[in-house]
């Protein structure tokens, strides 16, 4: 076997690098999404809706809760589970699950188990918060003394929402 000669890639000219640049530029700036369009995608089910701002302080939580995953309960199955075996604290659903059957029985239980329960618009948002690439649909979190603050406000503000009968 000899070795051959290395093929160099041929340059890109300036008006290509340009255009790349530019796609790449108008790709970023596409994936953000404001939340009134984030509203456009959820279901119909998807009440009570957390309002923007008590939805930024529910992503905060998120972030600080997911570091103890003790405290932290993630994922449909797991809060199934933990509800079941009667762990309380607030549950937060996603709003654009597809399809809504997989989750649909869960604000029922909550209300059943007299957990109180909220809707954000992402689940994309959710996994985001939690530091994962996947979205999350459903998270439960638990008393936490390390966050009992923010917490705290938080359960009472989803408390005040407007549970639809």
């Amino acid at each position: 076997m000899t070795k051959g000669k290395k093929v160099k890639a041929p340059d890109i000219s300036g008006t290509e690098e340009t255009l790349l640049n530019n796609s790449s530029v108008d790709a970023l700036q596409k994936s953000v999404i404001s939340y009134e369009e984030r509203l456009t995608f959820v279901n119909e089910i998807a009440q009570p809706m957390a309002s923007r701002k008590l939805t930024k302080k529910i992503y905060k939580l998120i972030k600080k809760a997911s570091k103890n995953r003790e405290y932290c309960k993630t994922g449909l199955k797991l809060v199934q589970s933990a509800i079941r075996k009667g762990a309380t604290g607030l549950v937060i659903l996603a709003g654009d699950v597809s399809p809504v059957d997989v989750m649909i029985h869960l604000p029922a239980v909550c209300e059943d188990k007299e957990i109180p329960y909220c809707y954000v618009p992402s689940k994309d948002d959710i996994g985001t918060a939690m530091g994962v690439t996947r979205g999350v649909i459903t998270v439960l979190i638990l008393d936490n003394p390390e966050i009992q603050e923010l917490y705290a406000e938080i359960l009472d503000e989803v408390k005040a929402l407007p549970i639809p009968m």
